[in-house]
This record gives C-alpha cells, structure tokens and sequence, in this order.
C-alpha cells in the first residue's frame, strides 16, 4: 500500500513536471499590436483561453473561440469581461485547434484551415505592417505609413459596438435561424431596413416606419447610424442628427452597449459592462411586435397576440398545415390551385415591397396561377395593388378586417378534376384515357416481372460479405427486442415528422402517436458512419433493460438507408429546462421533486452498474439525459456512448466520450475508466440539481463562479445551506440539503478511489447510513480540470476558468461524440 501510494506521487510531481514545461512554450499574449512574422493556432494560446492579443485596456480580446462542436473553433474579437464575441472572420468555416492565424513577413494576414485560405482581407494589393486592437474594440490592419487598410468596424458580422459608424453599403447578417433563413440589415435608398434573406429579400422594419423614433430634424436621407449612449442615432451624409431611436433608460455616459441582429429576427440591446448578458440586456427590441417578424411561427401559420401560432383556415384540411409544394415551376403547373387562407390576415413585408400590378382580384389570382414561381398572393381592395411572394414566412392575425384577400397555392386534389364538360368531350377524350391506362397496367406488370426475375437470380448467388443487410440481420438475431417498425409506421406516427421535441449530435427527435394511442418520441438518425454504432449501441443496450429509472425502448426501425429509435414519450422533458430557469416567472421545481429526481437519477445508474448482465457505464450524464416523464418521474436516457464491462473488469480504455464539464479526470488525464467515472458525472449533476444554475456561471461572481470550488468553501465554512437555489423555501429541519450537497462533493473526489458507489450514493441518500464529510479536493486536481469545465451555454455544460496549458485541457477537442 505503501509502494503505491509512493508510486502515485511520484506520478504527481511527474505530472507536474511536464504542466510547467509545457506551460514555458505557451505562447505570449501581444497587448495592443502585432508584427509581421506572426503565427499560430489555437493550441497554442489554450492558457490564454485562445486570446493572443488584447487592446492596451485589455477590455477587447483577438483570439480563438470554441463553437457548439467542441473540435472547431472560430477567430473572432471578444469583450473580455463578458466574454461577449462582438465580430467573427470565418463564421462560414470554422476551423481546428491546430489551423494557423498568419501574419507573415510580406504583409500578408490570413487564416488557414487545413493548409487552405478560408479568410483574408483585401488590402488593394498593399502590405500590412501592424496589426492594432484598439479600445474601441476595432480591429485595424496598417499600412507602412499607417494609413489604415481595413478595419473591423466596416466589416461588423451581427454585432455593431459604441461608436461604430454603419454606413452605406454595409451589412448585418444574423446566424441562420432553424429554419435555415438568415437576416440582414443594411442602409439602402435613404432608409435602415431590416430584412429577411429569402432569394427575393423581404423587409420587415425600416427607421422611417418606426414610430417609437424621435425626429430631430428634417435633413437629406440616411446614410450612417451609430450608437452614443442609450440611443441609436441616424445621419445623413453631412453628419446631420435626422433621428435618434432610445432603446435605454440608463444614460451613464461610459457604458458600452452593443446592437445584436440574432438569429430569431430581433435586434436586441446589450450593456457589455453589465454582462453583456441576459442581465444587462434592454427590454427595447426592434421590431416591437414579435409577429411582424418573418419567423415567429413556421411559414403560413397565423402568429396572433401572445405570439399564438395557429394554422389559417384555407389549410386545416392540408397535411402538416403545409400547401405541399415549394415551387410549381417543376412540369406540374396543372396540378396546383389557389385556395382563400381567411380573413382578417396581414403579412409583414406588405408595408415595404411594391406592388407586382393594378388589377381586380380575378386578375391578381390570374397572374399568380400564370406565374410558377408565385406561391402566395395579397390583394388590397382599396388600392387594387397584387403582391405576388416566391417564398413566405408566417402570417399575422390583424385582429379586425384587413382589407387584403390572400390566397395560397396548394396541390389540388387528384380525384377533384372537375366534370367532363359534355357528353361530346367525355367521349372524345375515352379512347386517351383508355390508352393511359392500358399503357401504364403494361408497364407495371412489365415492372414486376423484371423485379421478378432479378430477385430469382441474385438468390442463387452467394452472399457478399459486404452486404448492405448486416445491420437489419443484426438486428433480427438480438433476443427480447423491441417491435420493429417500418419507416412508412413510424412516418405516420409522427405526422411525416412535423413536430420536432429536440436535436442531438446524431440526429432530431419527433413527436409520435401510433394507432393504440401510445405516445412516442422518435430519434431519427441523421448521421453517417459513426451513426451506424451509435444505433446499435442504443437498440442492443436500451432494447434489453429494463426499470423504473431507464427511458423504455419501445421500437427500431432499420430500413434500407433509415435507422430511427422510438421511446417511451416524455412529457416534461429533460431535466435541465426545469433546473436552469431563464425567467423569473417560470415554474420552479421544489425540493421534494429536485431531491426524488436525483434519487431516481442515481438508482437509474445503480442498476446499470450493478444489476445488469454487463455493467454498463453510461458516460454521459448531464441534465439533458435526464428525462422526466408527467409526474416529474426521472429516467436517465441517451445509452449511445454507453461502454459494455465484463464483471471480471474493474477498469476499462476506451476514446474519450462525453460532455465537457461533467467529464471526470481520468477521462483527461488518459486513465483507465470505470464505473466510478458515472459517478463523477452524476456528483456534477447533483450540484447543479441543487443550486438550479450550471456548475460555471460567468454571471456570478468569482468566488461563486465555479460552483464545485465554491460548494467546497461553504462546506468547509459549515454553511451548506447556502448552497441551495435561493428562490427555494426549506423547512430547518430538512437535512437532505446537507446530506445531498455532501454526497456530490463525495461524488466529484479526484481520486476514484475515493469515490462512493451509486448503490452507496443510493444509502446515503435515504439516510440508511452515514454521510462523512467529504475531503477537499487537491491543488493539482483544480488546476488541472478548471480550464477542461469551460462549456457552451446551449450545450448546457459547465465550466470553469482556465489557468494552466495542461494536456487536460488539449483532450476537450477530442471528443468522440459530442452531443
């Protein structure tokens, strides 16, 4: 005992060696400018949390920032404090942890991704000499006489700082949203509009219609706006005050507030010096109305007040509420009609695009059947002006009579042709429809006999080892499995896939009913290769256990190319929706449902790891794969990076898998894993559970930023109830908050060995035997894991400040399967 206890810490003062030498060949961080002769990647400055270089005030950093995939990484501009990126190169093309920023000694500046160029600037053919971030935020590339050659400030992505002029003839373009649809802002004909990036661009708020505005005074048309203070300001081209747009009542003159276009269509504002978050954002948006933008519902749904989306009239009895057709110009005009959507409609781009003619409404509806790219038609009666859309968003509910009739084109109905028009014309179209349908039967029958003859034939050959059939004969020869759907089965159930519960790494989840009234949800695998395992790990596993705390496999389906799961439906969702709370109104978890949650959680585990055949390591526990059904009843989920263990086994190698901030340290530090690994997890999850916030919280403070350290403190201060979600209300008496907070940090000891059982964890909680307090944890293990607990918000991970440039922190990129 002694010898191992000699030979780990020879091991520690070893690991500590090579921490500190490769902390040496960090790179440096360039404060206000770099030179030429400059490169690297993001390895590089992974003690630097990616920053290279920051501004004289070191309010602004430039630098690498990881993305929603963990091994990508995009170079943008961030300010520090919030950690708020405020401009992006290469939001197109992310690259890797090892792709180089260069700066090289003729003065050219790029950024590569695996040896090619997906980002440079056009400097007219002139060399860059320095490369400067200033205060301001702008990033400024010199000449050699120091005139500028670009800057970042005309080049903003969906971010405008204090200060920054945005003139004519740039861009704000938001992220994709959902639905793929992108949206720009941009100066144009001497006004600011903000519009939606359909092929035919439709705008939906300009300056000029605003009504919330305040005129200083009649001038030339808009040509530059930027933000001062609390307020938008608009100029035209002689620096004249046109108007200003007050989105703030806080009017303290060195704040920095910043304008984001996001991906749901707002335009939001944002005191970067209080968080530049939730907490410091304005409650002024543009536009004021959330149903005049393009995407408050899906396309042709009626977003009415409350932001209630409803399907109009004239498609109640249409699949999906959709028309069921993206575009007539494809051959089959004759099949298509337009249908009245309802009265009382409006659209938001109506205000803004010209009308396509003057007519009557028989005539707009003429030119809309004529024209095979028109999908949707408004007619105003007042003014006689057709508007005919290529593509639509959804509609708005005007509350009263709108004056407008719009009219949607949908497939008609096969079987509703219409009569034959007269007895001479029935008999003269009967001998074609005679030769349509004896054609079409020959070619049928001539379709089933060669379909014949090639199934006799390929079933005399020999089978091919690479058959594309291994899986559905997999499948087959697995005992007890759950029933087998066809895809056509489970397309029905799910309504051709029309309501979507989530997204995973490898696929989206839909809502399904089957016949019997069973609700389901069903994973529709998306992915390729790795895909393919990842199913068979789920339906191997899931399919052959069975309790009270495990998500219930119900049925596959494996058909030609198609791989789908169907589950026991979950109606409240996963767990971190009700933990992680967004606004203060929303329904809060009380402690007795928090604490039967986490002693489902841990018995769902306890009975992987202990009561099955093979002992069953999960590997990625978190609140997302928590689920919990409609009486707050949790059942851990989500078995497809679960590691299979003989009972002979106590540990077992296998790739790093997981989600960051719950990952223990041997998952880092490249030691065997087991068991005791879940449980590391789950001690993780039981914080969180308990404060109903993430485990690293920029928002807080530093002590209380990384909740582990700080539950640590209070434990050592004998103040554990401070622990708990503040908005919570205990009786004195109650000791599971103690108890629970105890066991976690029992839970998330460095050492393996140190850590209980889930079967223990199980007892300890139900107070069948005693809690000890628990060790605090080591120096060298906080310094270690505290840069590899940084996480992605809507990853729902957590983190924790990085403070060394360790081998611990290299392995975040390597994920196997990120979800």
């Amino acid at each position: 005992m002694e010898t191992y206890s000699f030979i780990r810490i020879l091991g520690s003062i070893f690991l500590l060696f090579l921490l500190s030498s490769e902390t040496c060949m960090a790179g440096i961080r360039s404060v206000g400018s770099i030179s030429p002769g400059f490169q690297g990647s993001q390895m590089k400055w992974i003690d630097k949390d990616g920053l290279f270089l920051v501004s004289e005030n070191s309010f602004f950093g430039l630098g690498f920032r990881i993305t929603k995939d963990v091994r990508l990484f995009l170079l943008v501009i961030i300010h520090v404090r919030s950690q708020t990126v405020i401009w992006s190169a290469n939001r197109g093309s992310p690259v890797s942890n090892s792709d180089n920023f260069i700066f090289d000694e003729n003065g050219n500046v790029f950024l590569q991704k695996g040896g090619n160029v997906v980002w440079e600037v056009d400097t007219g053919g002139k060399a860059v000499s320095s490369i400067e971030l200033q205060d301001s935020g702008n990033l400024v590339f010199l000449g050699n006489d120091s005139s500028i050659l670009w800057q970042s400030f005309s080049h903003p992505t969906d971010t405008l700082m204090s200060k920054q002029d945005f003139a004519e003839g740039m861009k704000l373009l938001s992220d994709p949203s959902s639905n793929n649809l992108t949206y720009v802002l941009e100066i144009k004909s001497s006004d600011m509009f903000l519009s939606a990036g359909f092929q035919t661009p439709q705008p939906y708020w300009s300056i000029q219609n605003e009504n919330r505005k305040t005129i200083n005074q009649d001038g030339g048309g808009i040509t530059i706006a930027s933000l001062y203070g609390n307020s938008w300001n608009f100029y035209d081209k002689n620096k004249i005050l046109l108007f200003q747009f007050i989105f703030s009542g806080n009017t303290k003159a060195n704040h920095t507030w910043i304008a984001v276009l996001g991906n749901d269509g707002f335009i939001s504002f944002y005191d970067l010096d209080d968080g530049g978050s939730a907490a410091g954002r304005s409650q002024t948006k543009i536009p004021n109305d959330p149903c005049s933008r393009p995407e408050p519902c899906d396309a042709y749904f009626v977003c009415s007040e409350n932001n209630m989306c409803q399907c109009p009239s004239g498609l109640d009895n249409q699949p999906n509420c959709k028309p069921g057709i993206v575009t007539s110009c494809n051959g089959s005009r004759g099949s298509t009609e337009l249908v009245n959507a309802g009265d009382g409609l409006n659209y938001f781009a109506l205000g803004y695009v010209p009308s396509s003619s003057k007519t009557n409404l028989e005539g707009c509806k003429s030119s809309c059947n004529d024209n095979c790219s028109c999908i949707a038609m408004f007619f105003r009666n007042s003014t006689g002006s057709c508007f005919l859309f290529d593509q639509i968003g959804s509609f708005q509910d005007s509350g009263t009579p709108s004056g407008l009739a719009t009219y949607i084109k949908v497939l008609s109905n096969p079987g509703s042709g219409g009569s034959s028009g007269g007895d001479g014309r029935s008999k003269k179209s009967f001998p074609f429809v005679v030769i349509i349908i004896v054609g079409t039967v020959l070619v049928i029958c001539g379709m089933v006999y060669g379909a014949f003859k090639y199934y006799r034939r390929k079933k005399k050959l020999p089978p091919s080892p690479h058959d594309t059939s291994e899986d559905d004969t997999f499948l087959e020869n697995l005992s007890g499995m759950p029933m087998r759907f066809s895809y056509g089965d489970l397309q029905i159930a799910t309504n051709n896939f029309s309501v979507k519960l989530g997204q995973g790494g490898f696929g989206s989840v839909y809502q399904g009913v089957l016949p019997d009234g069973t609700r389901l949800a069903v994973k529709k695998l998306e992915g390729i290769g790795q895909g393919k395992k990842e199913f068979r790990a789920e339906v191997s596993i899931i399919g052959s256990i069975h309790h009270h705390h495990l998500v219930r496999l119900k049925g596959f389906c494996a058909e030609g190319s198609h791989r789908l799961l169907a589950y026991e439906f979950m109606g409240n969702g996963s767990l971190d929706k009700w933990i992680f709370k967004k606004n203060e109104d929303d329904f809060l978890l009380d402690w007795e449902t928090r604490f039967s949650i986490a002693l489902g959680t841990a018995k769902g585990l306890a009975y992987l790891h202990q009561d099955c055949d093979v002992k069953i390591i999960h590997c990625d526990i978190k609140p997302e794969n928590v689920l919990l059904d409609d009486h707050f009843l949790a059942k851990v989920s989500d078995f497809g990076l679960a590691k299979l263990m003989n009972r002979e086994q106590s540990h077992v190698f296998t790739t790093l898998r997981g989600t960051r901030g719950y990952l223990a340290p041997e998952w880092i530090t490249n030691y065997a894993i087991s068991e005791k690994s879940d449980v590391y997890s789950y001690g993780m999850l039981l914080l969180e559970i308990i404060g109903g916030r993430k485990n690293y919280d920029p928002a807080e403070s530093s002590e209380k930023s990384h909740f582990p350290s700080y539950a640590f403190k209070m434990m050592e201060e004998g103040k554990l109830r401070e622990l708990l979600d503040s908005r919570l209300k205990l009786a004195e008496e109650d000791e599971r908050v103690s108890t629970a907070v105890k066991v976690a940090l029992w839970c998330i000891q460095e050492d393996m060995y140190l850590r209980p059982s889930m079967t223990k964890v199980i007892q300890m909680l139900e107070g069948i035997c005693p809690v000890p307090k628990p060790p605090t944890s080591s120096p060298l293990g906080s310094r270690l894991y505290a840069g590899f607990f940084k996480s992605i918000s809507e990853e729902g991970t957590s983190s924790g400040p990085s403070d060394c440039n360790s081998d611990a922190y290299l392995s975040a990129v390597r994920l196997s399967g990120p979800r």
